[in-house]
């Protein structure tokens, strides 16, 4: 380890790294300490039941690896990441044999759901066709003007009406609305709130825009990609590198966090002021994710045509069945049927698991810092939809709530979001100050899902705070997606 370099990033999950390849792009000598083994943080895959059975630890399907300014400017394709498209981009099995199929093509998606085909098509057909426009603002910092506020306006309005009350005039049927609440619970929030139908309808124009791709050899593909670009530019990620203090790295201009409030506050919390580290300790972690693995000798058996075509799936009922079971979280309490979101890779990457075998992701939404282990739970949800689901089930791998906080720090009780996604916390993470990456501390910044625009590999969060960073400390003022496209000579 060198004794002097011109920054330092501590965390080499995504924003992470996101935040050095911009530094390093601006021609500077970065280093990035990891505490675990591997770079990768939210975005790791490993055998994790049996050998040869290929799985994401967190993340797993990403529309923001083709859809954030961050990855567009990067291009995951020209880094040799194959980016696989499922023929069903995500669906919501229901009782009876029936199903939500939701595909790329926007049309063929409305014919599916009968009736409400054409409310679906009005109320995702301007987004998805805005999206560029539509990402760019929601993947700002939230302090500068959008690009495009009409379509920004037209988002808006849609937020409100399926975050109230209102949610249920647009549709008719059972189908539609439960494949959009489908999405929107990705919150780990009750669905009929602002947060998680702002984050519902964004995924859901985004599947109709750039699909739900699944990468060829797991999420670790897109940050090994992401490490030997950055390694390219002369930056190095040094792993089994645990920082506690900031003392204990060595001296730059700029250091940026990757972590969680509360990771500051161990880091740091005696250097900071008195009202500044209050902020912070009373920043608001959400719902949080039992994660578990299956190992499979073949696929799962759904009962409705479709889903065995999908690369995603919202395994939880129909919308009133979900907001029930998220209003149980959110009050504490474990619900008798979880939420689960299912991820089938095998769909189109066939090097997950050994030929014939296949492997299934899936996590439930669980209280923060959970304890109980929701496999049988997780397990009894999808035999539900797949009758005979537990005979092909060849190993079943479970980390609870609170493990995952001891896998990753950043998910505080299992809180994978890094935070509630309340509207507050989505506008002001993670306090109120017109810049939230810079702290009190000279040259030291936060960069994580805690800051805006928040959680998903999009690595935004990294790229807001490294512009800061280059203008402040090196007076830099080279736009940073210039400089993921093309580093400074």
């Amino acid at each position: 380890m060198t004794n002097s370099v011109d920054a330092v990033v501590v965390g080499a999950g995504p924003n992470g790294l996101a935040a050095a390849l911009v530094l390093a792009g601006a021609g500077l000598e970065v280093q990035v300490h990891e505490r675990g083994p591997v770079a990768g943080g939210g975005a790791r895959s490993a055998e994790l039941t049996l050998p040869g059975f290929l799985h994401d630890v967190c993340s797993a399907v990403h529309p923001m690896g083709l859809a954030s300014p961050f990855f567009r400017a990067f291009d995951l394709a020209a880094h040799g990441v194959e980016m696989l498209q499922p023929e069903v981009t995500y669906a919501q099995p229901l009782d009876g044999g029936r199903a939500g199929l939701a595909y790329r093509d926007l049309s063929r998606t409305a014919d599916g759901l009968g009736e409400d085909g054409a409310a679906w098509v009005s109320l995702l057909g301007p987004l998805a066709e805005r999206w560029h426009g539509l990402v760019d603002a929601v993947m700002g910092d939230y302090r500068t003007v959008p690009a495009d506020p009409l379509t920004l306006v037209r988002y808006g309005i849609r937020v409100l009406e399926q975050g109230s009350v209102a949610w249920n005039a647009r549709f008719s049927g059972e189908v539609a609305p439960a494949l959009l609440t489908g999405v929107g619970t990705h919150a780990i929030a009750p669905p009929r709130g602002l947060g998680p139908a702002g984050a519902g309808l964004m995924l859901a124009a985004l599947a109709h825009a750039v699909g739900w791709p699944i990468p060829r050899g797991g999420s670790q593909a897109i940050v090994d990609a992401m490490v030997a670009e950055l390694e390219r530019r002369g930056g190095r990620v040094i792993v089994n590198s645990e920082v506690t203090a900031l003392e204990e790295l060595p001296r730059a201009k700029a250091v940026l966090l990757d972590v969680a409030p509360a990771g500051l506050l161990r880091i740091a919390g005696h250097r900071l002021p008195t009202l500044y580290r209050r902020w912070l300790q009373a920043y608001r972690y959400g719902g949080a994710a039992c994660k578990v693995d299956f190992a499979l000798t073949e696929p799962v058996p759904w009962e409705a045509p479709g889903l065995e075509k999908a690369g995603t799936l919202h395994v939880g009922g129909t919308r009133e069945e979900m907001v029930a079971s998220e209003r149980e979280v959110a009050a504490g309490r474990h619900p008798d049927r979880p939420y689960v979101l299912a991820a089938q890779p095998g769909v189109v990457d066939e090097s997950r698991a050994p030929a014939g075998r296949h492997t299934l992701w899936t996590y439930a939404h669980v209280p923060n810092g959970s304890t109980r282990d929701l496999g049988e739970a997780v397990t009894d949800q999808i035999e539900r939809f797949a009758p005979g689901f537990r005979d092909v089930v060849l190993e079943r791998r479970v980390v609870t709530a609170a493990e995952m906080q001891t896998y990753n720090p950043n998910y505080v009780g299992g809180d994978i979001a890094s935070g509630a996604t309340t509207p507050w916390q989505v506008a002001m993470r993670p306090l109120p100050a017109w810049d939230p990456y810079r702290t009190p501390i000279p040259g030291v910044y936060l960069c994580s899902s805690s800051t805006p625009p928040g959680p998903a590999v999009h690595g935004m969060c990294g790229l807001h705070a490294a512009k800061r960073a280059l203008r402040q400390r090196f007076g830099i003022k080279t736009e940073p997606l210039d400089l993921v496209r093309n580093p400074l000579p």
